[in-house]
């Protein structure tokens, strides 16, 4: 939550950090790492502050995003098998509403992510390199939502400007596509670099 003002500097950083994780997120993993624990750190202390308070927003926001920059540097191994794990999970919640109803049991979810964040360490190259690819897109969308916003004018002056990082409008359902076109591209392209690395 930050005030209308800082909107639009916001979805700048957003479209460029995007650009970096979806291309060389593999190559500068602690950095993007680093980056994302600011924003979402950022994000949320500075949402507990009263949306009339500016100065406690920015504060809590440069805090925040201090902390959170520095958890994920220093704790990127958990990381990967954080990506495996929610993958595991998520794979397991889409075959489970192909053939079933409701949720999965609990017991297949911890089984699927026991094996997602084993999974994640052994091929940690594939899922750090397709994992900041689609989180690179993702971002690059947000902040391009957020700019084209932004800059229509549609915030009242007095509001505050929230990032909603995985909401968008029923509108812009299409950019799940773009998305998809995004991370596989940004994929390839890590996937060839490092492949150029390794013939020298």
């Amino acid at each position: 939550m930050l005030p209308p003002a800082y909107e639009l500097p916001a979805a700048i950083l957003l479209i460029l950090t995007g650009a970096v994780a979806c291309v060389a997120g593999y190559r500068l993993f602690r950095l993007v790492l680093g980056v994302y624990g600011f924003i979402f750190g950022a994000m949320m202390a500075s949402s507990v502050m009263g949306i009339t308070n500016t100065v406690g927003m920015i504060g809590a926001a440069l805090v925040g995003g201090l902390v959170g920059a520095l958890i994920m540097v220093l704790a990127w191994f958990v990381g990967v098998a954080l990506v495996g794990a929610t993958l595991g999970a998520l794979l397991a919640h889409l075959v489970w509403a192909q053939f079933g109803t409701g949720d999965p049991p609990a017991v297949a979810i911890v089984v699927v992510s026991v094996a997602g964040a084993v999974a994640s360490m052994v091929l940690q190259r594939y899922v750090v390199v397709t994992g900041t690819a689609f989180g690179g897109a993702w971002t690059m969308i947000v902040g391009a939502v957020t700019l084209m916003a932004a800059r229509g004018g549609r915030r009242p002056p007095d509001d505050v400007w929230i990032l909603y990082p995985m909401t968008l409008a029923p509108e812009q359902r299409w950019l799940v596509i773009v998305w998809l076109v995004l991370g596989l591209i940004g994929t390839g392209i890590q996937l060839r670099g490092g492949r150029k690395k390794k013939s020298r």
